[in-house]
């Protein structure tokens, strides 16, 4: 099975963090938000995650990226992600 991706997106720099499909955490990394980096750490450990991106203010142009490279990308209220 797949894995997972799960992306706190801030102004200038982000966290990513990767988790396998029975919930065994395969990392966590700090990024500058620049295009090719979230794409490096999005796709670290194999192609094809699932993604979740927080719905945050400036969120449109990760999402954006991220779905032209065809990964399944969805929208979670922050609240909701403790």
């Amino acid at each position: 099975m797949g894995h997972y991706v799960g992306i706190d997106l801030h102004r200038r720099r982000s966290v990513i963090f990767t988790m396998d499909a029975e919930g065994q955490r395969l990392g966590c990394k700090r990024i500058a938000n620049e295009p090719q980096a979230l794409l490096d750490a999005a796709l670290e450990h194999g192609p094809g995650p699932e993604v979740v991106v927080g719905a945050t203010y400036g969120w449109y142009w990760a999402v954006d990226l991220l779905r032209e490279e065809g990964l399944n990308v969805h929208l979670a209220h922050p609240a909701g992600n403790d």
